[in-house]
């Protein structure tokens, strides 16, 4: 596969582009994101499906615009799909031949069973694990809906019923009842489906998600798996449905989705109606991660490997030089917690941030050394960005943050509370890291020493001197009922 890969999506609403960049195998990060809302499906279903020509000549520039950000970047393969504005216009052949001959690009129309399953690969490999969970893509012609649990996906299904199909066919005709019986009709093709967790994949979802975001004061600013409430969902659209522009903005919705948010929250609405959905969480992915991950996983069934993460290793492949002391790190914490976790009251749970944090911790000395500890907390907690919790980003990022130094301080706690573990906890976990990036401080070649935890005391033993080891773990803001002795 090329190194450097771009992957356009071309839907109802908005056409956006994505240039990936390989690290290692399956490990990639995002060089460029654009988007332009061109609305290609505009005035269409009151014109039997037909693309109107404004409408083609703005995708058409956004393409142009696209193709030239691509070259700049010298990416060697460029993937272009199109999905339900497309693949129902009667006159989809006239613009496919303009783009060709204009443009010189090939653009592949998936049907909607392929769009529901791109997304849910880009779900299930690029969110934490979710069980007994539906995915729900509402775009601006169609809705995709795809069963997950861990990494394997089903049922799909794909539903003509989407933000601007419904705008134009219901709510500019102020037809709420009409829109309400044609989504609800289209939503008899899920059964009885039983799932506990929604998630919303697309700019609709995205857009909600976001404002209930920053309307709870939400600690970290991610939007991708940002989990919260069905109740609080259910909420914040009631106050959509009937708000008007004005009332829109204040809520967080962004202009340029003020004509289309509300055909897509009834949908949303009438959704969260039929099914007995608990809990919300928030993809960043979608069909373009999904194209891109399908031609990067294509020869392993569209999986990543078992216990890989990708943003972790795109971090140990750009950020970390010294792979050998990150993983002397990752070993020491492992071993410190195996030994000192039942008398320290952790939870066994915290293990695998723990040795995350471990591994990646060196990760902002490259920056530079004598900030190496900001810059690791930075780099984690906006880059960890695959695979882990808010949770999980959030106590990995901080234990980097006070590794070595001081414990966790008193207003870091209070202002992550929601997403920490209580204070306890975290200096214990706090106080592992930190000790065992003062056991390497004499950069060993392998570790040279024993381990032995009896009774609250950690005794070090080795027939090395360990002198600057000594001096830095002397210097460690200690925790209770716990004492080194070399």
């Amino acid at each position: 596969m090329a190194k450097r890969v771009a992957v356009i999506d071309i839907g109802s609403n908005s056409v956006r582009l994505a240039v990936y960049e390989k690290t290692s195998r399956f490990a990639f990060h995002l060089l460029n994101e654009s988007k332009s809302r061109v609305r290609l499906s505009e005035n269409a279903y009151q014109n039997d499906g037909n693309l109107q020509e404004l409408a083609m000549q703005r995708t058409i520039d956004a393409l142009k615009d696209f193709l030239s950000i691509i070259s700049s970047y010298k990416a060697r393969k460029t993937l272009c799909v199109a999905t339900s504005a497309l693949r129902e216009a009667p006159n989809k052949k006239e613009f496919l031949q303009r783009v060709k001959q204009e443009l010189k690009l090939n653009i592949k129309i998936i049907n909607g069973e392929r769009e529901a399953y791109l997304g849910a690969i880009a779900c299930a490999n690029l969110l934490p694990e979710q069980k007994n969970a539906l995915s729900i893509d509402i775009g601006g012609g169609s809705t995709e809906l795809t069963l997950i649990n861990d990494k394997d996906v089903s049922n799909i299904l794909s539903l003509n019923l989407g933000t601007v199909r419904l705008k134009e066919l219901f709510c500019d005709e102020k037809n709420k009842n009409g829109a309400i019986e044609y989504i609800d009709t289209k939503l008899e093709a899920l059964g009885s489906l039983k799932v506990s967790t929604l998630i919303g994949i697309g700019g609709t979802f995205r857009a909600i998600s976001e404002a209930i975001m920053n309307n709870k004061n939400h600690p970290l600013n991610k939007l991708h798996a940002f989990s919260y409430s069905s109740t609080e969902l259910n909420d914040f659209i009631s106050l959509v449905m009937k708000a008007n522009d004005t009332e829109l903005k204040n809520l967080g919705i962004k202009s340029d989705r003020f004509d289309i948010i509300k055909p897509g929250a009834l949908i949303l609405q009438r959704v969260l109606k039929k099914l007995s959905i608990t809990n919300v969480v928030t993809s960043g992915v979608g069909v373009r991660e999904g194209t891109f991950l399908a031609d990067l996983l294509r020869g392993s069934k569209d999986k990543f490997p078992q216990h890989y993460n990708s943003s972790a290793r795109y971090i140990l492949d750009s950020h970390i030089s010294e792979k050998a002391i990150s993983n002397q790190l990752n070993t020491l914490a492992k071993k410190l917690f195996d030994i000192t976790h039942k008398h320290l009251g952790i939870d066994t749970s915290y293990r695998k941030d723990l040795s995350i944090a471990a591994k990646l911790y060196p990760c902002g000395n490259d920056i530079h050394f004598f900030s190496k500890n900001k810059h690791s907390y930075y780099i984690l907690q906006s880059a960890l960005e695959y695979g882990y919790t808010h949770s999980q980003i959030t106590l990995i990022s901080t234990l980097c943050k006070y590794a070595k130094k001081k414990l966790p301080s008193s207003s870091h706690i209070e202002k992550y509370a929601k997403l920490l573990p209580d204070a306890k906890t975290l200096h214990a976990l706090s106080y592992i890291l930190s000790l065992s990036v003062s056991l390497v401080a004499h950069r060993p070649r392998n570790i040279d020493f024993e381990l032995v935890f009896n009774d609250g005391v950690l005794k070090i033993d080795s027939t090395q001197t360990l002198r600057l080891c000594k001096e830095s773990v002397n210097k460690l803001e200690i925790i209770e009922d716990f004492k080194v002795i070399f």
